[in-house]
């Protein structure tokens, strides 16, 4: 009987579950909110609370206990010179020490938030966002602002010859 255990498998092995939820709290780290199944969002949230956690405390202990628990590859193994800047600035472990981890100092606990999705159409899972709570994420918005105006002027363009009788549509013959 599995009284009072309280993990969740989520149908993996024990090395594949953490591993996976190792990834999720990199992705949640790096991109500060992500898109999962509820169950995955639920067993991932107390994983980065913990790495929070770690990362107010700020040692180097905690560091290196950050890294093992995130998985995180060291950047010994890199050659160039670029290779090693990119990784430096894309770090999860430097990211959690450094910009996530003080904004929460004087919070206590509740780090993330999982806000509850509709259901995936493949196999009906329930989908949900894990994110943190008082972090503001960047949305993409200004990227389609420009291909409005783009669209506007083209369609002035457009209408101006036609009215004036110019070549703009195809004659019909």
């Amino acid at each position: 009987m599995r009284h009072q255990k309280r993990t969740a498998k989520l149908g993996r092995t024990g090395s594949h579950r953490n591993a996976m939820l190792a990834n999720l709290v990199c992705s949640l780290i790096q991109h500060k909110r992500v898109t999962t199944t509820l169950a995955k969002a639920r067993a991932a949230r107390s994983v980065a609370e913990k790495m929070v956690t770690l990362g107010k405390n700020g040692t180097i202990h905690d560091r290196r206990l950050a890294a093992a628990k995130l998985r995180h590859n060291s950047q010994r193994m890199l050659k160039s010179k670029a290779l090693i800047a990119q990784a430096h600035k894309n770090d999860v472990v430097r990211i959690l020490f450094d910009e996530i981890a003080p904004a929460f100092k004087e919070r206590r606990g509740g780090y993330t938030r999982i806000i509850k999705l509709n259901r995936r159409q493949g196999d009906a899972a329930d989908l949900a966002i894990l994110e943190w709570v008082e972090l503001p994420v960047a949305a993409p918005a200004p990227a389609a602002a420009p291909a409005k105006t783009e669209t506007a002027a083209a369609g002035q363009s457009e209408s101006a010859p036609a009215a004036s009788g110019g070549e703009a549509t195809p004659e019909k013959k």
